[in-house]
């Protein structure tokens, strides 16, 4: 199964020089306050897809994509959170025989999913976001465990994927980016030096600023995020840990 809850006809910013659609998946298992798909967290069955206007099929969907080729570079799955969809495997394998490049959103919390993708040279793009340090994800994204525990530690199977997952990306060969969404009431200055230390040795770290809008905490709507000035001294600190660091 491969649910679908939109798409992206065209994106030039999504798929870092490339020309590309944007394929989204519903389902999250994450609760981040600041979630700007908050319409996607929830897998939606949808019996009649037929009587649905917009509704994407995934057959829908690569026959759109059959009228793409040569006019797009790549495809963006983001969701939602796609490893958590049973056929995104094999709905890659499908637009990779049609001569797309891939590019995969994903917040870490399945590491053999990514793995296996990268293994069978899937992939060409990761974008892995970083939420907090490990200690601040439970609260973060509003969840406790997304995998065994160990030794009856609430965290300690969502701490290990994640970790997991910075580890096989940074040892893979395909091209990566970190990010983290900022909100400065979420994350302090040393909880930066804290993330820099968990991506130490990285390629490339992207800092997003908060930007309030449709989102699924209605109260963080008057929050805000740092200054143009605080984030270039962020940056300029996690220089340290990673090759590359810029705020966007």
């Amino acid at each position: 199964m491969f649910i679908i809850g939109g798409i992206q006809k065209t994106t030039l910013l999504d798929f870092p020089g490339k020309v590309a659609a944007i394929v989204f998946t519903q389902g999250c298992n994450f609760r981040c306050g600041y979630c700007h798909n908050p319409d996607l967290l929830e897998i939606k069955q949808i019996c009649h897809p037929e009587l649905v206007s917009g509704y994407f099929s995934k057959e829908k969907l690569l026959s759109f994509l059959q009228t793409r080729i040569g006019k797009l570079d790549g495809v963006v799955i983001s969701g939602g959170e796609p490893t958590i969809q049973a056929g995104l495997y094999d709905f890659i394998e499908e637009i990779k025989k049609m001569g797309f490049l891939v590019k995969l959103d994903t917040n870490g919390t399945n590491p053999q999913v990514v793995e296996r993708l990268i293994n069978d040279n899937l992939l060409d793009y990761i974008a892995m976001d970083i939420k907090a340090p490990l200690e601040k994800y439970s609260q973060i994204t509003g969840t406790y465990s997304l995998a065994p525990l160990g030794r009856g530690k609430r965290g300690v199977g969502l701490h290990y994927n994640i970790q997991k997952s910075i580890s096989i990306i940074m040892q893979s060969n395909v091209d990566y980016e970190f990010r983290t969404t900022v909100l400065k009431s979420q994350l302090s200055f040393d909880d930066f030096e804290k993330i820099g230390q968990m991506i130490y040795g990285a390629k490339r770290y992207y800092l997003q600023k908060f930007v309030p809008s449709e989102i699924l905490n209605k109260k963080l709507l008057s929050e805000s995020t740092y200054t143009d000035k605080e984030f270039q001294t962020i940056c300029q600190n996690l220089k340290k840990y990673v090759e590359f660091v810029d705020y966007r």
